[in-house]
């Protein structure tokens, strides 16, 4: 019995140790979704305002740019819909995700850049 006990407290100290680590990867994984998805966006707002002369959502419109249903309908994409990020688009090629539930952090993309850009507590 004291052997048994004596294993579950050396699990228990390796536990953790390896749970911070683990939430750290986690994250940075999220992160590269938010970051490759983004990159999407930003090739589907180029195909879509060499299609139609502006970028999702036409400056005035109705649609919400917040609504990845509609990002994924209008652009012509599968992003996630009940993921860990908020997408939205604008009016003037900016496209920006955050992270749920608190938006903590944030990442966003304009147009002409070549790489998302992270804002608050980034592990990248």
């Amino acid at each position: 019995m004291i052997e048994l006990i004596i294993v579950l407290i050396i699990v228990g100290i390796l536990v953790t140790f390896a749970a911070p680590q683990f939430r750290i990867t986690t994250e940075r994984t999220l992160d590269k979704e938010a970051k490759a998805n983004l990159k999407l966006i930003q090739a589907a707002e180029r195909i879509y305002k060499m299609e139609l002369g502006y970028y999702f959502p036409m400056e005035g419109s109705p649609m919400d740019p917040s609504n990845a249903s509609q990002i994924n309908e209008y652009l012509k994409l599968s992003l996630p819909t009940s993921a860990a990020w908020n997408y939205c688009t604008d009016a003037s090629g900016l496209a920006t995700t955050c992270r749920n539930p608190t938006c903590s952090r944030h990442w966003d993309v304009r147009i002409n850049d070549e790489e998302p850009t992270c804002y608050g507590v980034c592990l990248h």
